[in-house]
């Protein structure tokens, strides 16, 4: 081999190590396993479930570990006490949001889920003020979800009871909720445009959820220059933003700053308030990162509880007869559930809550950060430092849900058959990144739910104890399998 390619190599290891050595020895980090210079801990992790991974370092290490995807440390927090902590009693200095670098692309700095810093916490706040402003938490928007759930029913009898794959008429429903915020109109659920968009905001969760995106998300340098799936989320984003910002013209051409009708007239008539302002984060390009984290968040989350949800309830029938009883009981057949009947419905809240627990949707959560140098407990974290929690870890805890590979109501009773809270309960992760459409997403499952077992029973084209209920992907998001099933009015 050639004299000067051999010194090059050397020289140019040499560099990688002490790279790898610097970023290694940066702070008193949690221990953990050793890691490879560049490309860390990678082959120590089952791509495919990597919170089953985290599970068993874990049991190695304790609840609070570092692991390095690549040439990144990064701190894993695993069990209830360390992600309270951390979260809720140190919420401040664990808000920041943490390497995720497919959002670095499409986002950049903006919206209000992948932002940081000032950004963050002024979208976040108006977000929140304008969500509530047109109805979040309050009457009017349960009315609107009421109306969908009837639109959703009338849709499901137009099966006839036949066969059916329950995906994108699931997704229909919260998708139509989020646009009457967002553009202050619904559509009909055989719209092309509509069902386009539905289909790209599923897809990209299943790209999210590829092994192939972990392996990316560890050396975003791929998603640059090599081919893969990844290039099609890009796409997608990119068409997403391009429909937003139609809208958006639209909206412009017919502003009426005394009378705004949804979000986007909230948020140009702010742009315009702050025009004059150069640091202003008010502008175009957060506006379309917004809206598109408002509907990746509004949309696919709750239309896959949704449909994981009808997939336990056809495995376990005993299940969906008990929540209608309780619905026979309290609600009747001849008006819609609403939310004041939930505190009446114990066990239908129980069943929600144990879906939303055991399909443990997003395993690890969003990534975190810390926003300054700390110490958490006896180690120094850097400001900066990316934090993974294990929510899956707190879901399935075994001391506070008995069984948790189980799926069982009565993880959410008391032995009087009433509702029993639990502070174990983080589907919506914790502390100030909680997810920002909580309450809408919680009323929406119940109302969804409720107003379909009211009017159907479900069937299964097989024999509930051969349906699987296992994810078939388990990486951003835990997906349930392609199902059918038939929708029997009673």
């Amino acid at each position: 081999m050639d004299p000067v390619v051999v010194l090059v190599i050397c020289l140019s290891s040499l560099l990688l190590f002490s790279l790898w050595k610097q970023s290694y020895g940066k702070g008193k980090l949690p221990p953990g396993p050793t890691p490879l210079p560049i490309i860390g801990n990678i082959l120590q992790l089952d791509v495919k479930d990597i919170s089953r991974s985290l599970h068993n370092f874990s049991k190695a290490y304790g609840p609070v570990f570092t692991l390095y995807f690549g040439m990144k440390p990064t701190v894993v927090l695993h069990g209830y006490e360390a992600i309270k902590e951390a979260l809720i009693d140190l919420g401040e200095e664990f808000s920041g949001r943490g390497h995720f670098p497919v959002a670095e692309r499409t986002n950049k700095e903006f919206g209000v889920v992948f932002s940081n810093g000032k950004i963050w916490k002024e979208t976040r706040r108006f977000s929140l003020m304008t969500l509530r402003d047109f109805g979040m938490g309050k009457r009017s928007l349960e009315n609107r979800v009421q109306e969908e759930a009837c639109c959703l029913v009338e849709e499901l009898r137009k099966t006839n009871a036949s066969p059916c794959d329950p995906t994108f008429i699931l997704a229909c429903a919260p998708c139509n909720v989020i646009c009457s915020i967002i553009f202050q109109n619904r559509f009909d659920y055989t719209d092309e445009n509509f069902l386009n968009l539905i289909g790209i905001l599923s897809e990209n969760t299943q790209i999210l959820s590829t092994p192939w995106m972990q392996i990316c998300s560890t050396f975003p340098m791929l998603l640059d220059y090599f081919p893969g799936i990844h290039n099609k989320l890009f796409n997608n984003a990119i068409f997403l933003k391009s429909y937003i910002l139609g809208k958006v013209k639209d909206h412009q051409e017919t502003l009426d700053i005394n009378n705004p009708r949804d979000f986007i007239d909230c948020f140009l008539i702010r742009m315009e308030q702050e025009k004059h302002n150069q640091q202003s984060d008010f502008i175009v390009e957060n506006l379309l990162a917004t809206i598109s984290d408002l509907f990746g968040a509004g949309t696919e989350t709750t239309s896959t509880t949704l449909r994981y949800g009808l997939l336990l309830l056809l495995k376990y029938p005993e299940v969906a007869a008990k929540v209608q009883e309780e619905i026979d009981r309290v609600v009747g057949r001849h008006r819609s559930p609403c939310m004041q009947d939930r505190g009446s419905m114990p066990y239908t809240d129980a069943v929600i809550h144990e879906i939303l627990r055991y399909i443990d949707l997003i395993p690890m959560g969003l990534p975190h950060a810390v926003t300054r140098d700390i110490k958490f407990r006896d180690y120094i974290i850097p400001k900066g430092t990316t934090i993974m929690t294990s929510l899956s870890s707190v879901l399935y805890d075994s001391k506070e849900f008995p069984n948790p590979e189980m799926f069982d109501p009565g993880h959410f009773l008391d032995e009087s058959g009433n509702f029993k809270k639990s502070d174990y309960f983080m589907a919506f992760s914790a502390g100030k990144r909680i997810c920002l459409g909580e309450g809408l997403a919680r009323m929406e499952v119940f109302l969804y739910l409720t107003t379909i077992l009211q009017k159907f029973t479900l069937k299964s084209l097989v024999d509930p104890k051969h349906i699987d209920t296992t994810p078939v992907v388990n990486g951003f998001a835990s997906l349930p399998p392609s199902y059918q099933l038939c929708f029997i009015p009673v």
